[in-house]
């Protein structure tokens, strides 16, 4: 019996993986191959029952409830149905709660640690030219998210306390560290949108030991403070960041290696609250932080002015235009974060306890870093930089072929992934250097009255014949 379940298990992680084009023989293969598969579970210690629903194909599920345009668990339990028609099995019902209950099951650790695993794994085998210097560039950027409400998701990410009681959402503030190479997501942290430390750098520091020695941390100015920097010199990482607007800068002091470029040194501040005696006591006294100054010219643009604060301290090593051009590739943060919460639509998550918020979160950083894994399997191929590539249209790629790589015969398989790629690597980022556009839309959508009070309320106030 034991042996069987072994069997089905190795069965199942082969078929997992195959969806996402890890063929033998692929670029990256080992990403998500069955070995790191079963590893994962067995880390986790995954029962396996004897259902339809079994973890791996519960993941699966979720993965495509993360790429599909309808998310409901109507349309994962139908994908399933048609599959197991297409293969010549039993019947299941038509009905979710199987399906629920098996989400329910499904260890909280497992997909995080997928998803970290994918994620670095691929920086790991990312050709040196790929990276910047020879050295990982890793952006830090955080955004926030949405979610059922509930009391449950209510008393772990309370609505914002401006909101009035019964119109507001939790929100839940998200931080994650972006490999500036490959795309792909290499930690993440969730917290409440308000309180004490659930601020953005206080989520970073959670996710410090995801650096390395000779990584460059690419941040907005909102991380530009000096026990940030001063912590992550303290692992030999670099950072290149935006001056905060609450520190004043005179470029007629300090030690000047060019027109608008020069080194000066910062006195340690007091000792705030998070940090404790110990930690503060290892801090230095001073740090030597390389200030550049950019003056943008180009029309449309709304700066018109930035300092970049660096400690890469030596022109030889960065010069004052490398250092301009890093800043401005920041940007991709954003648009990764754009990636997440449009194309993958984890802006509103639909779980109704946290638990289940923490899996779908999870689960869609998992298969954007699956696509990201294609993307650069495409790109290498081809010669190309993954950061060229479209992720919208990697996902369009992906679900049109979707039903082709599931019903196709193991040989047929590396063609058929080979298509895939081919038509990924097609569809090119537009070359659209200094574009700016106003911050609005033509289109005008139909507007509906927002609820000025709870929906109950309002219904027993219809009922009354009551129109607000």
């Amino acid at each position: 019996m034991a042996h069987s379940t072994r069997v089905r298990l190795h069965h199942q992680v082969e078929s997992l993986a195959r969806q996402f084009a890890q063929a033998p023989g692929l670029p990256f293969a080992d990403v998500l191959d069955a070995p790191a598969l079963q590893a994962a579970l067995h880390a986790e210690a995954v029962p396996t029952p004897d259902c339809p629903y079994t973890p791996l194909t519960t993941v699966r599920l979720l993965l495509a409830q993360a790429l599909d345009p309808d998310p409901s668990l109507n349309q994962a339990v139908r994908r399933l149905l048609a599959e197991r028609a297409a293969a010549g099995l039993p019947r299941l019902s038509s009905r979710t709660g199987a399906y629920s209950q098996a989400r329910s099951r499904l260890p909280q650790g497992l997909l995080p640690r997928l998803a970290r695993h994918v994620g670095n794994a691929l920086l790991e085998n990312a050709p040196g030219g790929w990276l910047w210097k020879g050295r990982d560039v890793k952006i830090v950027d955080g955004t926030t998210l949405s979610m059922p409400d509930t009391a449950a998701n209510q008393a772990a990410w309370p609505q914002p306390p401006n909101e009035r009681p019964g119109l507001g959402f939790p929100l839940a503030r998200l931080v994650a560290v972006f490999s500036l190479a490959v795309g792909t997501v290499l930690d993440a942290a969730e917290g409440p949108y308000s309180g004490k430390q659930t601020g953005e750098t206080a989520l970073f520091r959670g996710l410090h030991h995801c650096l390395a020695a000779r990584d460059v941390v690419l941040s907005d100015r909102y991380f530009c403070s000096y026990f940030e920097i001063a912590l992550l010199q303290e692992r030999g990482v670099d950072v290149v960041m935006r001056l905060h607007q609450r520190r004043p800068v005179d470029f007629r002091r300090g030690q000047r290696l060019g027109p608008d470029d020069q080194i000066v040194v910062w006195q340690r501040p007091q000792r705030p609250e998070w940090m404790d005696e110990a930690t503060y006591e290892r801090i230095p006294k001073t740090l030597a932080i390389r200030l550049v100054r950019l003056r943008v010219r180009q029309e449309g643009f709304r700066t018109k002015r930035l300092v970049v604060a660096t400690t890469l301290l030596r022109p030889a090593e960065a010069s004052r235009q490398d250092i301009t051009d890093l800043l401005r590739r920041r940007w991709h943060g954003e648009l990764d974060l754009r990636s997440l919460k449009q194309t993958l639509q984890l802006g509103i998550l639909r779980g109704k306890t946290p638990a289940m918020v923490r899996k779908e979160l999870w689960a869609h950083l998992l298969a954007y870093n699956l696509i990201r894994t294609v993307m650069a399997q495409a790109a290498q191929e081809r010669g190309l930089a993954p950061r060229t590539l479209s992720f919208k249209g990697a996902v369009q790629t992906l679900l049109a072929f979707a039903p082709q790589l599931l019903a196709a015969p193991r040989h047929e398989v590396p063609a058929l992934a080979e298509q895939i790629r081919s038509a990924i690597a097609q569809q090119r980022v537009g070359n659209r250097p200094d574009r700016y556009e106003p911050r609005a839309r033509k289109r005008r959508y139909d507007n509906y009255q927002h609820l000025q009070r709870p929906r109950a309320e309002a219904k027993a106030r219809l009922r009354r014949g009551i129109c607000d």
